[in-house]
């Protein structure tokens, strides 16, 4: 039975092996149509050309207004950061905090906007070269920076042994014409190798090791890959495919695109960081920068062509630089700087393979062979960067990169186009005309020498300095800003200036500001009402306004403003002033003005100074008693708020002194701090016992009488030396009584016993670690009888006060420093200005009191033809209310008056419009003589020397120019010149002819920043 059951089952079975072996068959024969195919597949590229292509296409993204809802920007990669892709969202951020807007900007389509999301490198045509370049206000070129500096334009420029020498070193296959469809990101044969090195370094296999990248990976790896890395397999697989959907962007056949491919890297492999240069990037800039060989001649010697048979050895040694080249691109740092022997020996390997292949003749590897690479010596022949001497161009970068908040170095790598507000005809005109200066000549010829102007002699000595402003509905465009220096440093910006009387301006404008206030305050009162109102005697000017409203209920405030404006100060130096925390006079620069006793307006005009304290005066007493707080810490000496002034006034003033003695121990070595010191204790026991006792508490008897008998030799008795030591040893006097013994302020006793201790102590802890040293000396202050002195130093403290709140006013209107020298000799200039700070007031006052944005870049066009192209304008309709009209008004009128008949009268009536009309003038000179004075003890002048000299004309001319020229001699060389701000108005006089054409023809702004997105003009190609 059981044998029958056998048999059932071998017959059963039997008749089944045919359909096995034909479904193995069948598997075998799929597979090997499988493989066939994908064979097929990787000689072709068919399929995936067609099915990528279209893929690729809906891979699309457009410009349009406004800022995107739709847009995925780089996150790392070195070319994305380099041309600031990467950054761009911090660039859109910081531009819009400094009143810029996105004008238009890139929307992806859904598709890319997957694809991005994704981790996929955007497809798109990447520049292989690009930078910095700025256009001028009529549309013109001003400034370009390109890197690499070198490139080839299209791919018929690349020689043909340069082409051939990078494809047999990287991607030998990759111009194969047999293959309409290749795809130049994978090399099957290639890929496969890397892939089973990968595996054998995943077993730990010695001798695995073999790299997959083609140029098309490779191009994606240095750009886009985070540090131009492939740090993990699905990095290279990301690179594989971004660069085979980049290739079939432009449709199936890909000649066109490999040709492109090898180019492009040929423009843009990396070569390292040379000495003085930066990033090298492209064979071009390569050759250059590590071996200062001309591009061009190189490219010359590669075609035969164009080379003759006795530059042989020339054309083996460009062979050689550029197949070193690339193959040191595999790892630049090392192959160009410590391994260069190691460069040396593959490149002789090289240049053999080249020949075995056919590619190299003998005669020419022979040649190279015989030659050796000579590097740059970057100590004897550094590589040099031309960097732009005109003023302008160094304003428009230097407002680029604060912008932007990068270095020059970065700022000239990025792919931006940027418009300035600058007019380079104009500027290029005006920087001539005053280096021109320098020749004794031509300013004979303008009327700058003699009394109050210049000797002939010294004309090449003086700096001179000027701007230009237009105002526009967008903002104070900046038109010139130049001077005759040709150094980076910006006179106009950048310094801080004593600018004399111009600071007039400003006291001026604040004191109407304040009579604005007060009318609006009390004009709604009946005149009975303002009869009971509290008023100090000291508020002159709240008590002025009370009283003219009284007498007439109705005044507008343009009528009250021209009456204040005839309101008479005195011009007299004989009173002494209390301000700053001590007695001060002031002079007129004119001593027949001492007796006057002109108006405001008279005062402006002819730039009198004693008008202008005694303003300044009454605005610090508005200040200060305006406030009924601050009139009873005034009269009431038991006012709860006056402790805490003085407290105030005792911690200010003890830093103060810290400071001083800072400055005069911090450099000295520890011992030398103490024989400072000492030196400067009269030889007396008491006052060196007081002294040593105080800041070496811990000295023992026997170093303190060695001590004494240095100083005193044997004088002063033993058992008085032992008194000495007890007596003021720790605890026995406190610091102000120990200071008082030794003659010595008790901070300064103070702060050389904590450094003795803390020797490493900074200015700081210094300050933080006598917080109650710094009260307990002016303990006296808080309990003297005599009330003078305390009045006096709140007095001081509120003056500081007021002039906080000054100087918000000024800030308001432009003033560019944090704080101001509480003392009314700011009226004149103490506190110093800047020339285009000045400006900026003028165009406030040109304005009708609205203060607009300056504009230097009126539009950033970054990214231009990518799909991260981005353009920024300044808002619209920025400006910003900071002076009543009426005060606007008033101004101007009173800076006409000062053209027409006080110090700028010179410039009367010499500009005109184009019917020979006189154009409207104004503006406000100064006077600037910066000088360090010593004075006896009885106040006569002892000493006095000139830090520098400047002259200022701030000035409008018509309705929407306004600007600054400034002369200025820096250093002790100023006390040889004596000239005043006669000058600056005679040269701008002088500069008539030019400035006049500019404000007849104007410059065609709107057409030049071509921030419209349906703006028609060309744009110049990036990188011709």
């Amino acid at each position: 039975m059981s044998n029958t059951v056998g048999r059932r089952r071998e017959s059963d079975i039997g008749p089944r092996w045919p359909w096995r072996l034909l479904l193995l068959s069948l598997t075998a024969l799929l597979i090997a149509a499988i493989v066939s195919l994908l064979a097929a597949e990787a000689r072709t590229s068919r399929w995936q050309a067609r099915e990528l292509s279209r893929f690729a296409a809906d891979l699309d993204y457009t410009l349009a207004t406004g800022p995107s809802d739709r847009l995925q920007f780089p996150r790392h990669g070195p070319f994305d950061q380099r041309f600031g892709y990467v950054d761009l969202p911090r660039f859109q951020a910081r531009l819009e905090e400094r009143g810029y807007e996105v004008a238009a900007q890139v929307r992806f389509s859904p598709a890319l906007y997957d694809y991005a999301s994704r981790g996929f490198y955007v497809p798109y045509a990447e520049k292989t070269r690009t930078g910095l370049t700025v256009e001028e206000c009529r549309g013109y070129p001003y400034y370009a920076a390109r890197y690499p500096r070198r490139h080839y334009p299209h791919f018929a420029a690349v020689p043909d042994l340069a082409l051939e020498s990078l494809l047999f070193i990287e991607n030998r296959g990759l111009l194969d014409t047999t293959h309409r469809y290749a795809n130049p990101a994978v090399d099957w044969p290639r890929f496969a190798r890397a892939a089973l090195s990968q595996v054998g370094r995943a077993l730990e296999l010695e001798g695995q090791s073999a790299g997959g990248s083609t140029l098309a990976t490779q191009m994606e790896k240095f750009r886009h890959s985070p540090g131009g890395r492939t740090a993990s397999p699905r990095e290279k697989l990301r690179q594989m495919l971004s660069a085979s959907v980049r290739t079939y962007r432009r449709g199936a056949e890909t000649l066109t695109a490999r040709q492109d491919l090898a180019r492009d890297y040929l423009n843009s492999v990396p070569l390292a960081a040379a000495p003085g240069y930066g990033e090298v990037h492209g064979l071009g800039d390569g050759l250059w920068v590590w071996f200062g060989a001309d591009f061009d001649e190189v490219n010359r010697l590669l075609e035969p062509a164009f080379a003759a048979p006795e530059e042989l050895p020339q054309r083996g040694q460009a062979l050689r630089r550029v197949v070193a080249l690339m193959i040191a691109q595999r790892r630049p740092a090392w192959y160009l700087n410590g391994g260069r022997d190691d460069l040396e020996h593959l490149t002789d390997s090289y240049l053999r393979l080249l020949h075995e292949a056919r590619l190299v003749g003998g005669e020419l590897r022979d040649a190279a062979l015989a030659q050796r690479l000579e590097f740059r010596d970057f100590d004897s022949d550094p590589v040099t960067h031309r960097l732009p001497s005109d003023k302008g161009r160094q304003v428009a970068r230097a407002q680029l990169a604060g912008l932007l908040g990068l270095s020059f170095y970065d700022l000239d790598r990025l792919d931006l186009e940027a418009s300035t507000t600058l007019n380079g005809a104009l500027q290029s005109e005006v920087t001539d005309y005053l280096a021109r200066l320098a020749d004794p000549q031509v300013a004979a010829e303008l009327g700058i020498l003699g009394h109050r102007l210049l000797d002939a002699e010294r004309t090449a000595e003086v700096t001179y300095s000027f701007t230009l402003y237009e105002r526009s509905e967008a903002g104070f465009l900046v038109r010139v800003q130049t001077d005759n220096t040709g150094q980076p440093f910006d006179l106009n910006e950048s310094s801080k200036l004593e600018l004399g009387s111009t600071a007039k301006l400003r006291v001026l404008a604040t004191y109407l500001e304040i009579l604005a206030e007060l009318h609006a305050q009390y004009r709604p009162l009946t005149p009975e009402a303002l009869g009971v109102v509290p008023v100090d005697r000291q508020d002159a000017l709240s008590r002025w306004v009370i009283d003219r409203l009284r007498a007439e209920p109705e005044l507008s405030l343009e009528a009250l403003l021209a009456e204040a404006m005839t309101r008479r100060y005195s011009a007299s130096p004989y009173e002494r002033f209390f301000t700053g925390g001590g007695e001060h006079t002031f002079s007129n620069f004119n001593r027949q003005d001492d007796r006057r006793r002109p108006t405001l307006e008279e005062a402006l005009r002819e730039s009198l100074n004693l008008p202008f304290v005694r303003l300044m005066r009454d605005i610090v007493n508005h200040h200060i008693y305006h406030h009924p707080d601050r009139r009873r810490l005034l009269e009431d000496d038991d006012h709860p708020l006056r402790m805490l002034y003085l407290s105030r006034f005792a911690d200010q003033e003890g830093q103060v002194f810290l400071s001083r003695f800072w400055r005069e121990y911090r450099s000295l070595a520890p011992q030398a701090r103490l024989e400072t010191l000492f030196e400067g204790v009269r030889p007396l026991a008491s006052r060196l016992a007081a002294a040593h006792r105080y800041v070496l508490p811990d000295a023992d008897l026997a170093t303190f009488r060695a001590f004494l008998r240095e100083r005193l030799g044997d004088a002063v008795p033993e058992e008085r030396i032992e008194r000495l030591y007890h007596d003021y040893g720790p605890g026995a006097y406190d610091l102000n009584d120990q200071g008082y013994v030794a003659r010595i302020h008790p901070l300064e006793l103070w702060l050389v016993g904590y450094l003795h201790t803390h020797p490493q102590a900074t200015y700081r802890e210094l300050v933080a670690a006598s917080t109650a040293e710094r009260q307990h000396v002016y303990e006296w202050l808080f309990t003297s009888r005599h009330r003078g002195a305390r009045d006096s130093r709140i007095r001081t403290l509120l003056e500081r006060d007021a002039f906080d709140e000054i100087h918000r006013r000024w800030a308001r209107l432009g003033y560019p420093f944090e704080r101001l020298v509480p003392s009314l000799a700011t009226a004149i200039g103490s506190s110093g200005d800047r020339p285009a700070s000045l400006a900026e007031l003028v165009g406030i006052i040109l304005n009708d009191g609205e203060r607009l944005p300056t504009l230097r870049i009126d539009g950033l066009h970054f990214a231009a033809d990518t799909p991260y192209e981005t353009r920024l304008a300044p808002v619209r309709d920025a400006g910003e209310r900071v002076m009543a009209p009426e005060v606007a008004r008033t101004l101007r009128a009173a800076l006409t008056q000062v053209v027409e008949a006080g110090t700028a009268r010179r410039l009367a009536g010499s500009f005109t419009t184009r019917d020979g009309t006189p154009l409207a003038l104004g503006g406000k000179t100064g006077t600037g003589d910066n000088r360090i004075e010593t004075r006896g003890h009885s106040g006569q002048l002892l000493d006095s020397r000139a830090r520098n000299r400047t002259a200022t004309f701030v000035f409008f001319l018509g309705d929407d120019h306004f600007g600054t020229l400034t002369a200025f001699v820096p250093g002790r060389g100023a006390d040889d010149f004596d000239f005043t701000s006669a000058l600056p108005v005679q040269i701008l006089k002088g500069m008539e002819p030019i400035l006049t054409r500019h404000l007849r023809q104007g410059c065609d702004h709107s057409a030049a920043s071509g921030l419209m997105v349906s703006s028609d003009r060309e744009r110049p190609t990036p990188g011709a």
